[in-house]
């Protein structure tokens, strides 16, 4: 049994933010289960690292013995998040809440204990709502407090609409907090104001307020822009184990104890000392990621995955070896190939430009040898059931279908 001192150690570890942090002491010394909550749209069917945060900080909550309740915001997906926009969101149907619902649910139970996990839909509160009490809710807040968000004052001030239906996002989640009695928030930085409201909310309703624990937004492997598909700096919590590792081992070193924190399952103190031996230079930098890859491909995969995914990984960039399991495709060649054009069939480029990119950059080899720059048109011969390779990691043999 943990103390209350050791569960604030735990639980803030990776935290941007507990407002206020003496409630959450005094929550945490009331020796009772507390009700973390964590509210998602299901806007997007598949999850990466990033989103997967706070659903590590539950698994947090649930291992330390407190009762997490997972809202699928299927009612407020409908109104759409303007948290961090510069427009209105369009809203989801109904059928496309529901079947994004369905695979995050199933992915975010890669991390959280289902048995332990109270699932609920917002709908189930806020639809019977009339609009009378939803007067009664609006009159909680005002527009100017509404106004201090930052995106709607950026839209506001730049002259950008902003629907008055985005007005009562802020206000349905907050209801969420009121219809569950939570005692904990989770959510980004961005959410902040969100969860305020939240606590301010439950207070105006005689309730004890809830405590807003935010976390930071996970950068991408790029360590610049944070984790987006959009920007294709995203590890997918449904990759495949060796282009997880391979990803991971490319992000910079100086965001290894962040990923360790927000992305792993180690125990906190494990976590301290990595991060004491990498700043004393006791820990040996490649030797920590390599340790961070295989952590977080067992934990979506398994033990012998890592392995596996560690050993390939060596094969192409300590022994330049091609992978093992490099895909073939049947592909018409003609004769000549176009290269760019075959690249971008085979899945190794987004576009025909980008495959003249990447040979002008010396980024293409053929069996291992690179491509001259302004080569663009070769013989069949010359690549048919050979191995193409782009950049590090991509891979494919063409066949002639």
């Amino acid at each position: 049994m943990h103390t209350p001192e050791e569960q604030l150690h735990i639980l803030k570890s990776g935290t941007a933010e507990i407002v206020p942090e003496d409630a959450f002491v005094t929550k945490l010394q009331q020796g009772r289960p507390l009700v973390a909550k964590l509210g998602v749209d299901p806007t997007a069917p598949d999850l990466h690292l990033g989103h997967a945060v706070p659903l590590r900080k539950l698994r947090q909550f649930q291992d330390l013995g407190h009762k997490v309740v997972l809202i699928i915001g299927d009612f407020t997906a409908l109104i759409g998040d303007p948290s961090g926009r510069n427009s209105t969101r369009p809203p989801l149907t109904a059928e496309e809440v529901d079947a994004n619902a369905e695979t995050y649910v199933e992915q975010a139970f890669r991390i959280l204990d289902p048995d332990k996990t109270e699932m609920r839909r917002n709908s189930e509160w806020l639809a019977p709502l009339g609009f009378a009490e939803i007067l009664k809710l609006t009159s909680a807040f005002t527009v100017a407090r509404i106004l201090e968000r930052d995106d709607f004052q950026k839209r506001y001030r730049e002259g950008v609409g902003i629907s008055l239906h985005e007005f009562l996002y802020p206000v349905a989640q907050a209801y969420d907090s009121v219809a569950i009695s939570a005692d904990v928030e989770l959510g980004g930085t961005d959410q902040l104001f969100n969860l305020l409201a939240g606590r301010e909310l439950m207070g105006k309703q005689g309730m004890e307020p809830q405590v807003c624990l935010t976390l930071p937004l996970l950068e991408g492997t790029d360590g610049v822009q944070k984790m987006s598909k959009s920007y294709g700096n995203y590890v997918g919590l449904t990759d495949e184990p060796a282009d997880m590792f391979g990803k991971v081992m490319s992000i910079p070193d100086e965001l290894m104890v962040k990923y360790y924190r927000l992305c792993t399952a180690l125990p906190v103190d494990e976590m301290d000392t990595l991060e004491s031996g990498l700043a004393e230079g006791t820990l040996h930098p490649n030797v920590t990621k390599r340790r961070l890859a295989r952590e977080i491909v067992a934990l979506y995969h398994s033990i012998s995955s890592a392995e596996e995914a560690e050993a390939a990984f060596d094969r192409v960039f300590k022994e330049h070896q091609a992978p093992e399991d490099i895909p073939e495709m049947a592909v018409e060649l003609g004769d000549p190939v176009h290269l760019p054009a075959l690249l971008r069939e085979l899945g190794l480029v987004a576009s025909n430009g980008e495959g003249r990119r990447m040979i002008d950059q010396g980024g293409v080899k053929v069996d291992g040898k690179v491509l001259e720059a302004g080569i663009y048109d070769v013989a069949a011969d010359a690549v048919a059931g050979r191995v193409l390779q782009v950049g590090k990691r991509r891979f494919a043999r063409p066949v002639r279908g």
